[in-house]
């Protein structure tokens, strides 16, 4: 058993060997068939199981193998939540959240039956598995899950509507690319409305496949820039120490230290020095967790403009033609010729 993943499970008896569980569904990879045939065997003497062949969908994922590798897609999972919300034919928008719409706690009236703002919620939150560019919106509306209003339901409408029009778009994984990690990190200063907290993000990269992102909530009100980048630094290095450790388990070779990019300099000058900077105080061990990295060869930290700052669209609502362009940098595109 894999001591990053608990549903993970490595054998080395024949080649390598990985199996995937998921209560029970189960995936099998491996580099010999001979072995993996012979374990399904023993496992279907044992167990009452069905035999699905060459993967092809696994957890409302569509997988299709392409010229470049693989491409996951969930239009089924979509066309399900359209039913679901008598949205069908719809008109599509182009992005999930409208620019200057500002959410908040109390800008209108309480829904009579929240039930199903937490049902749809919580089946969009899914699909950010294969549509990470709906990560902001979906961290932001379920926020609102305790009291949600009209307003909020509308945008979850909307959301809806903007993954209509991008129901066969998916995440692209190619083969033959460079096994080298690295990150994108960011965050807004203050952006809630209700209590000026700000959001942090993440979007990690193994080689060109974004393979790890995040948008949420920071805890604490921070009174600067710097601070909240930071928080956003460290909570991308926590992610990156586990990625790493999952991609030993399974022997990949990773030849160089990771690189995190921030596109605020104050943060990035701060993981560099050894001396504890006195505005930096409240971020204690935020700072000594990111410069024991650095100072170790474990991890690197660099500037970059926010114009390449890819997890830009994971901390707030941007415009038609940013949105797409981030978009499609982080990996999510329609389906290429199989």
């Amino acid at each position: 058993m894999s001591n990053s993943d608990h549903c993970l499970f490595i054998c080395s008896t024949a080649g390598v060997t990985l199996y995937l569980v998921y209560v029970d569904d189960l995936i099998v990879i491996g580099n010999d068939i001979k072995f993996i045939n012979q374990f399904i065997s023993k496992l279907g003497h044992r167990f009452s199981i069905k035999d699905l062949g060459s993967l092809n969908y696994f957890l409302g994922v569509k997988v299709v193998r392409t010229d470049h590798g693989l491409f996951l897609s969930q239009r089924k999972y979509i066309e399900d939540i359209v039913d679901r919300t008598l949205m069908t034919g719809a008109k599509p928008v182009p992005t999930p959240l409208a620019v200057g719409n500002s959410l908040s706690l109390n800008d209108s009236a309480l829904l009579d039956n929240p039930s199903e703002y937490h049902t749809i919620v919580g089946s969009l939150l899914y699909l950010g598995l294969t549509q990470p560019n709906i990560a902001f919106a979906i961290n932001k509306l379920a926020q609102f899950s305790a009291s949600p209003t009209v307003n909020h339901w509308a945008a979850v409408k909307r959301v809806i509507r903007y993954l209509i029009g991008t129901i066969d778009k998916g995440l692209q994984f190619h083969c033959h690319y460079s096994l080298v990690l690295h990150e994108f990190s960011d965050s807004d200063w203050g952006g809630d409305k209700d209590d000026r907290s700000s959001t942090s993000a993440y979007v990690v990269f193994l080689g060109k496949n974004p393979i790890s992102c995040c948008s949420k909530k920071q805890c604490v009100v921070a009174r600067s820039s710097t601070k909240v980048e930071y928080r956003s630094i460290s909570a991308t290095a926590f992610e990156l120490c586990w990625i790493r450790n999952l991609l030993l388990e399974l022997a990949v070779p990773l030849s160089k230290p990771p690189v995190i990019y921030c596109d605020n300099l104050g943060a990035t000058y701060v993981t560099t020095k050894p001396i504890f900077h006195s505005r930096m105080k409240h971020l204690e061990i935020d700072y000594h967790f990111v410069c024991q990295l650095v100072q170790l060869g474990k991890l690197r930290v660099s500037h970059i403009s926010s114009q390449d700052q890819l997890a830009n669209v994971l901390t707030k609502a941007l415009p038609r033609s940013d949105f797409g362009r981030f978009r499609s940098k982080i990996g999510v595109s329609d389906q290429p010729p199989s």
